[in-house]
């Protein structure tokens, strides 16, 4: 089978839509299909896979959902789009967050075979872009032959302005990186204090101003804890929040920043307990899926996307969203009591083993397998 991923965001910026796409690459070539990304990359980019066809060097970022989304504007590339799926003839396109402009939009406008669609995206309040220009979408969500979903809240999202047939498809994770025995911990934080780990960016939806605002609360009750702070940001990103642990003396916060995928399971399995403490917009908690396969116990926002992944009191605690005092709660109680934090752990780990990767892969698979049975017998509508 010939398919083509396609991507409106800067690849391979992290994100989880560029982790998903990059999962779904992988198993599908491991199972001996052919595979090509479509994504925008900037002229500079370094490091970018083989299989990666480049449309689109010119990113534009665009506030979007408390995130910043990074994509391609450019009408340039509407002609190269033509010529290129004309040249590669595709089995099946699946494009994810296939409404979002410009170059999704553009592979639909051309396409001439299977199109699937991946509905991302969930955010509380009404989605201004769907809302005032669905006539303009009606036509490109008309071309898609499947539409999955990565959450019911990401349903929730697409099925208000378009009500439809879904498929329930969730992200995934790499199960075997986080319960592998072989990953220790990070040595130098290994030294009998008890660690919070935050792992993500620091745009404002992921709420960790509300963990800064804890952590005084948690140190008071816990006086040995350290607060480690890891993924993709920037150095401006970071300093608000150092000053603000100087100002309050708060030295067991550490700023870590990006780390690599092979340092990522090691945090992990550093942490006694992980802190997601998000105000909203997520359709989907894969950061807690990682911390759970890492048999570890969660303090999260009781939000839409989070409930979708764990339950109150069974892999950790959900507590209310933009609350200090409630997320320093939680944490206490659980570094208090190592015998729940295992507990939690524990159910966890069975229960992140569901969302491996090539189970969820598989589930993608069967979606092109029947559509491509339904074209044989006649049975779909293909331009």
């Amino acid at each position: 089978m010939k398919i083509a991923l396609v991507t409106p965001y800067q690849y391979p910026y992290p994100g989880g839509v560029t982790e998903h796409v990059s999962h779904l690459d992988h198993c599908f070539r491991e199972w001996g299909h052919e595979v090509k990304i479509i994504a925008p990359c900037p002229e500079d980019a370094t490091d970018i896979p083989d299989n990666v066809i480049r449309m689109g060097s010119h990113i534009t970022p665009i506030g979007f959902g408390g995130s910043i989304s990074r994509i391609t504007l450019s009408p340039r590339i509407y002609r190269p789009v033509k010529k290129l799926l004309k040249a590669e003839n595709f089995d099946i396109i699946h494009l994810h967050e296939p409404l979002m402009p410009a170059l999704p939009l553009f592979v639909l406008r051309h396409s001439k075979t299977i199109n699937v669609g991946t509905f991302h995206a969930y955010r509380e309040t009404p989605h201004w872009g769907l809302e005032t220009l669905r006539p303009v979408f009606d036509p490109f969500f008309d071309k898609l032959h499947a539409k999955i979903c990565v959450s019911h809240a990401a349903w929730d999202q697409i099925s208000r302005y378009y009500p439809d047939d879904y498929a329930i498809i969730p992200n995934g994770i790499d199960v075997q990186e986080f319960t592998n025995p072989g990953v220790l911990p990070i040595e130098k934080y290994v030294d009998g204090r008890p660690n919070i780990l935050f792992m993500g960016r620091m745009e404002k939806r992921k709420g960790f101003r509300y963990l800064m605002r804890a952590f005084p609360y948690i140190v008071e009750a816990v006086p040995d804890a350290r607060l480690i702070v890891a993924g993709a940001f920037e150095k401006e990103d970071k300093e608000p929040f150092v000053r603000y642990a100087r100002m309050h003396g708060l030295s067991s916060v550490k700023f870590v920043g990006r780390v690599s995928e092979e340092e990522l399971p090691r945090y992990y399995k550093t942490c006694d307990v992980f802190c997601a403490p998000s105000t909203g917009f997520e359709s989907f908690g894969i950061v807690l899926l990682e911390a759970m396969a890492a048999g570890k116990p969660i303090v999260a926002s009781n939000i839409r996307g989070y409930r979708s992944v764990m339950e109150d009191g069974q892999e950790g605690l959900l507590v209310e969203p933009e609350n200090e005092h409630a997320i320093a709660d939680a944490i206490i109680r659980l570094l208090q009591n190592p015998t729940l934090c295992q507990e939690m752990g524990q159910r966890g780990q069975r229960k992140a083993m569901r969302y491996d990767w090539p189970l969820v892969a598989r589930q993608v698979l069967d979606v092109y397998e029947e559509l491509i049975k339904l074209k044989a017998e006649g049975n779909l509508d293909v331009e």
